[in-house]
């Protein structure tokens, strides 16, 4: 079986960031983390998926994004 690519859209200054990404450690998932204050050329995608805000983290699976998930729903979407 393929594993999927994860992708973590955060910034440095995000609590809810932080606490996802030692969750996902501790469960033995491995992403890519994207800083938007950095690299903000996904802001666009990630503003029209929130419906209108820059919510962080967001999480993208494939090509699905979850806003501002709990480790439950990652390890959901990966299946």
């Amino acid at each position: 079986m393929e594993s999927k690519r994860v992708t973590m859209f955060s910034t440095t200054w995000c609590g809810h960031c932080r606490r996802l990404k030692r969750q996902l450690a501790e469960e033995g998932v491995s992403f890519v983390e994207v800083d938007l204050d950095e690299d903000p050329t996904h802001d666009r995608r990630i503003i029209a998926a929130s419906g209108g805000y820059r919510t962080v983290p967001t999480i993208e699976i494939g090509d699905r994004l979850l806003v501002n998930p709990t480790a439950r729903d990652v390890l959901a979407a990966l299946g």
